[in-house]
C-alpha cells in the first residue's frame, strides 16, 4: 500500500516537471497575440462604418486640425486602430496620433475592395429631347401665308381676293398685300413665318370702301 502511494506521488512530480502547467514563454506569446486596439477620437474627424468595407475597423478620417498635415489632394487618408489593421489596407503609414495609424493609400488604390462603400458614380445626365425647330410656313403655294391671307381678307371684307398685290418681307414680319373684288387699293395682311396671320387693314382711303 506504501509502495503504490509513492509511485502516485512520483508520477504527480513528473507530469509537474514535463511541463503540464502553462509556462513561461506560452503565456508570453498568448499575449502579443492579442492585437491592442484603440479608438479612434473624433479629432481626426472619422466617417464611413470601415474601410475599405463596411465593419472593418480602419475608417477614412475628413479634414481637422489633428489630420490637415497629412491630408493630400491624390490619396485618401485613413486611420486604424492597430499596426496590423494599417498594413492590411496598404498604402504608407505617415503618422500616428494617440495610438491610431494615419495611412495615406493613392487614389488609384483607394477604391480597391471598397464594395458598398465605394465612391457612387455619378449618373450620367438625362438626355434632353431635342427641341424641334419651329416649323416655318412657306410665304407662297399650298397653305402658304399667301393662301391664310387671302382667306383671312375675304372673311374680313365679305369680298373675294382676286390676286397678290406684292409681298414685302422683313425679320419682324411678312406684309402680303392683296387686291379684293370692288376695292381701289389692296388690303394688307402682316403674316409671320410660324404660320400665324395677325392684323389685316385697308391700305387705301376707308372712305372710299
Amino acid at each position: 500500500m506504501k509502495f503504490q502511494t509513492l509511485m502516485a506521488g512520483a508520477a504527480a512530480l513528473a507530469l509537474a516537471a514535463c511541463g503540464g502547467g502553462a509556462t513561461e514563454e506560452e503565456t508570453t506569446s498568448d499575449e502579443s497575440a492579442t492585437e491592442t486596439l484603440v479608438e479612434i477620437p473624433e479629432s481626426l474627424a472619422p466617417f464611413g462604418d470601415g474601410y475599405p468595407n463596411s465593419g472593418d475597423r480602419c475608417r477614412r478620417l475628413g479634414e481637422s486640425e489633428a489630420t490637415s498635415n497629412y491630408l493630400d489632394d491624390s490619396a485618401t487618408l485613413v486611420g486604424c486602430p492597430s499596426e496590423a489593421s494599417a498594413e492590411a489596407v496598404g498604402g504608407n503609414i505617415v503618422g500616428n496620433v494617440e495610438g491610431v495609424r494615419l495611412v495615406s493609400i493613392p487614389m488609384g488604390d483607394a477604391n480597391t475592395g471598397m464594395g458598398e462603400n465605394g465612391p457612387v458614380e455619378a449618373a450620367p445626365p438625362p438626355a434632353q429631347a431635342a427641341t424641334p425647330a419651329r416649323q416655318q410656313v412657306a410665304i407662297r403655294g399650298p397653305n402658304s401665308l399667301e393662301t391664310r391671307c387671302a382667306s383671312k381678307v375675304e372673311q374680313t371684307t365679305g369680298a373675294r381676293v382676286i390676286g397678290t398685290n406684292r409681298i414685302e418681307e422683313s425679320e419682324a414680319a411678312i406684309g402680303i398685300y392683296v387686291n379684293v373684288e370692288g376695292a381701289q387699293a389692296p388690303w394688307r395682311c402682316l403674316a409671320y413665318r410660324d404660320g400665324t396671320v395677325g392684323e389685316v387693314m385697308y391700305t387705301g382711303d376707308e372712305g372710299a370702301l
